[in-house]
């Protein structure tokens, strides 16, 4: 999940107090003489919640789910086409059309109760997914059948998954002899047994103590404790990784050379990889003013992607320039031949001549819609991730230039994941895409009917309820097709309905960054050896765990 920035350093500097006083010496020895690893997440306080499929626990949240769990293999989100590196599953093989899966359960592998990890245990995982839509946000209304037989599962597809194997890699795994008996919505799974390298200690709202699992199967831990430290906002975890409070970390920090690096030269790195995640500025297409194409249409003609990336991103955050939405250069291969060269401009002339055609008027300054009733829309995203709240602000800023009065409206964290984002309770918000091999995932997060969900009921995705038969259809093919060209000319239907119904700006590309210090401990993720996600909230986390080694 993506964190952002500030709103007052004075929060920040109380968040880190408030962590530094419940529990001193993040980067000092443990009873055993080995140095303490603390993670650092801007969430702000947790509630105790360690469910690891539930969107929103605190587990997933601050990421140690993913250092207690494990998943079925390890995808390289950095270099997508490299193959899966075998894990719980020791290999998964897929038909000629991606409708099913076989996947052999890796042995030998024990949960931290000491009960046996079996195939059993992949089945009813995926099978939890199937039986509650609420967990099912990779495949819904997806999972056919689901056997096993002796140490393999077989799972069903309704639908070719040649864009979504990744996903399946991907799960996490939970022991059924815990879980059966248990709703996995609401269960807050106190206890946290995993196949994974460590096991909870303790928890807080504002600090987990992780430690290691004596008998991991993989790769023994040399890392002797986990902290997982929540922090206000992004200006508290910025501060916390200068001070070497937290070592790692990821969250934006604007001048990150001179702010974080050109503090501890030696031993403090970031690193970020390419992809085709992405930012969104997510309308709300059932909902005034953006419920009429031509106003979506006229903002996306005034946003200023260019100064976002440079003010608001530092740079960090690459540019979108293609009108496909597609970042570059991993999306050149995928652009439609009717929109090669085309690229996004501010042009507010062009929209307010737009908006004038669509029936709009001016009262003054003010823009007016043909219902007569003045425009004005909320933006909003969770106070302290000022990269988004910043990027906000020149939205805005262009809207005004329509006459549009746009208010940003900062919110608790916890309120936008649980309510704001899946209800639809928002006119417009900045949320991320995943990533995947193609940009399937980018569009179908947008605007794939298949996640569709009426406002006020739980969306997994397409959180503007964009509803179009054409594009749903269009990315099934996408998915199921079998040939570059087959894929190609449903890609062409979803780019061309991209380009002309603005479900959603896309802002600017979304490259996983991370920020990290060697000062206790190396072998985390390089430029010059990118070979995970080098963030610590996603099932990489238990590959770059079994890589660290105490520094020398």
């Amino acid at each position: 999940m993506n964190k952002r920035r500030i709103l007052s350093i004075a929060a920040g500097m109380a968040a880190v107090a408030l962590v530094a006083t419940g529990c001193a010496g993040s980067s000092g020895d443990t009873d055993s003489g080995g140095a303490v690893l603390t993670v650092g997440m801007p969430n702000g306080p947790q509630q105790p919640n360690q469910n690891p499929l539930a969107t929103g626990s605190a587990s997933l949240s601050l990421g140690y789910a993913f250092a207690v769990y494990e998943s079925l293999m390890q995808v390289n989100d950095v270099k997508p086409t490299d193959p899966p590196t075998p894990w719980l599953a020791e290999s998964v093989e897929w038909n000629e059309d991606s409708t099913q899966a076989v996947i052999t359960a890796r042995e030998g592998v024990k949960w931290s109760d000491g009960e046996d990890f079996t195939a059993e245990d992949i089945a009813f995982s995926i099978q939890l997914r199937k039986d509650n839509p609420e967990l099912n946000a990779d495949f819904p209304d997806q999972y056919r059948d689901i056997s096993v037989d002796g140490n393999t599962v077989t799972v069903g597809f309704t639908s070719g998954q040649f864009v979504n194997q990744a996903k399946l890699y991907r799960l996490l795994i939970v022991p059924e002899h815990l879980w059966a008996d248990q709703d996995p919505v609401k269960w807050t799974n106190d206890e946290m047994v995993g196949t994974g390298p460590f096991t909870l200690k303790s928890f807080t709202p504002q600090s987990v103590t992780l430690v290691p699992n004596d008998d991991y199967w993989g790769t023994k831990p040399q890392v002797a404790q986990l902290r997982y430290d929540a922090f206000n906002d992004n200006n508290g975890l910025t501060t916390a990784l200068t001070t070497g409070e937290a070592q790692w970390g990821w969250t934006f920090i604007p001048d990150y050379e001179q702010t974080y690096i050109a503090k501890d030269p030696e031993n403090n790195h970031q690193v970020a990889g390419g992809g085709f995640g992405v930012d969104v500025l997510y309308l709300n297409n059932e909902t005034k003013p953006f419920n009429d194409v031509a106003f979506r249409q006229a903002l996306n003609m005034v946003v200023d992607r260019g100064d976002i990336s440079a003010t608001a991103g530092y740079g960090v955050w690459p540019e979108i320039t293609s009108v496909t939405g597609l970042p570059q250069p991993s999306g050149d291969a995928f652009i439609s031949e009717a929109y090669q060269g085309q690229e996004l401009d501010v042009d507010v002339e062009g929209a307010r001549s737009l908006l004038e055609g669509a029936g709009y008027t001016w009262s003054g300054e003010a823009l007016i819609d043909p219902d007569g009733e003045p425009v004005s829309f909320v933006l909003t995203n969770p106070s302290g991730w000022t990269d988004y709240l910043d990027a906000l602000g020149i939205i805005a800023e262009g809207a005004a230039a329509l006459g549009a009065e746009a208010t940003v409206e900062p919110i608790v964290a916890d309120t936008w994941f649980n309510d704001t984002i899946p209800f639809g309770n928002f006119q417009a918000s900045l949320h991320w895409t995943d990533g995947g091999s193609t940009p399937w995932n980018m569009y179908s997060n947008i605007m794939d009917g298949a996640s569709y969900a009426p406002l006020g009921e739980t969306a997994t995705w397409n959180y503007g309820r964009y509803n179009n038969d054409e594009v749903t259809e269009a990315l099934a093919r996408f998915k199921a097709g079998t040939s570059d060209e087959d894929r190609q000319a449903a890609l062409d239907v979803v780019q061309q309905r991209f380009v002309e119904d603005v479900p959603g700006l896309i802002i600017w590309s979304r490259p996983a960054v991370a920020q990290y210090s060697t000062a206790n401990y190396t072998g985390f993720p390089t430029d010059e050896d990118p070979y995970a996600n080098p963030q610590p909230t996603g099932p990489q986390a238990a590959l770059i765990l079994s890589k660290l080694t105490p520094t020398k």
